[in-house]
């Protein structure tokens, strides 16, 4: 009988290329050796989550001068923007690099180490469109770790429905005044400046999603009111007020009124990092869940012999496993220029929920010690109902699937 030969697969590869692989083994190397004696350095002030912060929720100063430390490290070391190009300060590397180095360092699960890569307060696409002298002093300190910044965008009013937005930015001579509040902020609290969202021209000359603008805020031209503490994001986020704060014409970047399309080219990219790290916390919490079900043992054997304890873990795995995949090939997909629309709603939508149910079953997994606060198994489910709102909703996601399918 003949026997077809073996082709070399004209798609995604799941192999780890070597450049890569190289990547993860220094990252670890990185976390070992300037990561982890902070946190030792730290002591209880780290290990104990009631020290960490003031009574207003901000991060003390001892662990606030901890994160800015490995976030600027990591930047000489080359990793903490790494996914930007080479002219704007990174190295470069494939979305496909990208997600499988966010996903790796979160799978070291909570703790300073989340810090070694860009989130909210680094540098992303929009930020790389500076001009000028906008570069110096905004985007490449921040690239640098030397500075970090913020997204401003959400409002008590306006949150899913962002282009609603009441924040106004008026034109007087050569300079814009700013009016507005905005909420949920993450990073304000300790932000050297933001990028601020502002209706620019109404929306009855400008249509829904224009006549918005983008304008580069600096932190003692506004007022951080209110922390919102919310539950495993205590210290993060913030309300920030904008009273008749005046920017000059240089500090608005991108396009005049085009802010909202500018913002929308580069949301798959968010919703890729978010679905790494989704993952990658799902895989930290499934190997600690087979570590307590082989350990643990109640009538005379390890809980793990027992079906309502395997097939929790089971279940997560498989489903771990699944969405993974999925998030893989949005990132190869995104590296083959495509806008990857439909498939980055998929991805943020089924990593955030595959990481909620998992983290559900490893807290009923853990019994009792999985209420405790010296286990991060409930932290970690908070964070997990977290991830299913920023960056879009769960309705927000599927909203957008069904009209990508024509079905909305």
């Amino acid at each position: 009988m003949a026997t077809q030969e073996a082709t070399a697969p004209s798609g995604v590869s799941f192999d780890i290329e070597e450049e890569t692989r190289l990547i993860l083994q220094s990252i670890d190397e990185f976390v070992e050796s300037e990561v982890e004696p902070l946190e030792a350095e730290l002591g209880e002030t780290w290990t104990n989550k009631r020290k960490r912060h003031e009574d207003d929720g901000r991060r003390v100063p001892e662990v606030q001068e901890a994160v800015e430390t490995v976030r600027r490290k990591s930047a000489e070391a080359g990793f903490y923007a790494m996914n930007l190009d080479e002219e704007d300060g990174g190295q470069g590397v494939s979305n496909v690099t990208w997600y499988r180095a966010l996903k790796h360092v979160a799978a070291m699960g909570p703790g300073l180490a989340e810090f070694v890569l860009a989130g909210p307060e680094g540098p992303k696409p929009l930020l790389a469109r500076a001009e000028g002298d906008q570069r110096e002093e905004y985007l490449l300190p921040v690239v640098r770790g030397e500075k970090s910044t913020g997204f401003a965008q959400t409002e008590p009013g306006a949150g899913s429905d962002s282009p609603n937005m009441e924040t106004r930015a008026e034109r007087e001579g050569d300079e814009w005044v700013i009016n507005g509040t905005k909420q949920w902020i993450t990073n304000a609290p300790y932000a050297d400046f933001l990028q601020v969202f502002a209706r620019t021209t109404p929306q009855e000359e400008a249509g829904r999603y224009g006549g918005i603008t983008c304008f580069l805020v600096e932190a003692e031209e506004y007022e951080i009111g209110s922390l919102n503490n919310a539950v495993s994001a205590e210290g993060r986020q913030a309300e920030v007020i904008l009273d008749d704060v005046r920017v000059p014409e240089d500090r608005v970047l991108g396009t005049e009124d085009g802010a909202f399309y500018d913002a929308m080219e580069f949301l798959s990219l968010g919703r890729l990092e978010i679905g790494a790290r989704a993952m990658g916390q799902a895989e930290f919490l499934l190997d600690r869940a087979v570590e307590y079900a082989t350990d643990r043992e109640a009538f005379g054997r390890p809980i793990g012999k027992f079906q309502g304890v395997s097939h929790k873990i089971a279940r997560g795995k498989a489903k771990q496993y699944a969405a993974d995949a999925a998030g893989l090939r949005l990132a190869w997909e995104m590296d083959r220029g495509e806008q990857a629309i439909m498939e980055s709603s998929i991805v943020k939508y089924l990593c955030t929920n595959v990481l909620f149910e998992i983290a559900e079953d490893v807290v009923g997994v853990h019994g009792g010690n999985g209420l405790s606060e010296d286990n991060p198994f409930m932290s970690s489910l908070q964070g997990a109902r977290l991830l299913r709102i920023v960056e879009g909703t769960d309705e927000i996601q599927l909203n957008t699937i069904a009209k990508q399918m024509g079905v909305d």
